[in-house]
């Protein structure tokens, strides 16, 4: 989410970037795939990277293709918490205007 001038007087408030965000929101498989990305992350080395396929992958299984754009929402939301990083071609790039194959490390 891209700060926006609009919200300039309450942007420690805004959780939303438009309406049809308010209505998907974050649900028990979002925060399954946060901590998955987190406990991948945690596995592994310090400046090792993981897609989020993996994420996906571990938790759900056998339809974690459906999963894919929920588990790069997930990617994205803990890069504004701070927690990661997304990278493609091996440089940081901004989660909102990130197209194509991404990868994810710790900040």
């Amino acid at each position: 989410m891209q700060w926006r001038k609009s919200w300039a007087k309450n942007w420690d408030d805004v959780r939303y970037c438009s309406d049809a965000c308010r209505k998907t929101k974050v649900n028990d498989t979002d925060r399954a795939l946060e901590a998955a990305i987190q406990t991948l992350l945690d596995q592994r080395a310090r400046d090792a990277t993981i897609c989020p396929s993996e994420a996906a992958r571990a938790v759900g299984g056998e339809n974690w293709r459906e999963l894919m754009e929920p588990s790069r929402r997930a990617a994205r939301r803990l890069v504004t918490e701070g927690v990661v990083e997304i990278t493609q071609k091996g440089k940081v790039v901004d989660p909102s205007t990130a197209k194509g194959p991404i990868r994810i490390r710790k900040a």
